[in-house]
């Protein structure tokens, strides 16, 4: 397939974070924008982003819990015997 050259101005983080992003993927910059681009055109973004909401809304409880328990012990939790 063709590739076609585009270009865009973004704020010099962003530019940093997508050339760090790219490299832990091992892409080119280019490749990486444009998964990033067909992820969210094919929906695949959106549909992880609902997944992820429903698993936490399930699972609250048990993280609520976890989260408890560690400031307890951080605390020197003091348990009644």
């Amino acid at each position: 397939m063709a590739k076609t050259q585009l270009g865009a101005r973004v704020d010099e983080d962003i530019a940093e974070l997508a050339k760090k992003r790219a490299a832990d993927l091992g892409l080119s910059v280019g490749d990486y924008l444009a998964r990033l681009v067909q992820d969210d055109a094919s929906g695949l973004r959106a549909r992880a982003v609902e997944a992820a909401g429903r698993f936490l809304a399930e699972h609250q409880a048990i993280f609520d819990e976890a989260e408890d328990g560690e400031r307890t012990r951080a605390a020197g939790g003091v348990r009644a015997a």
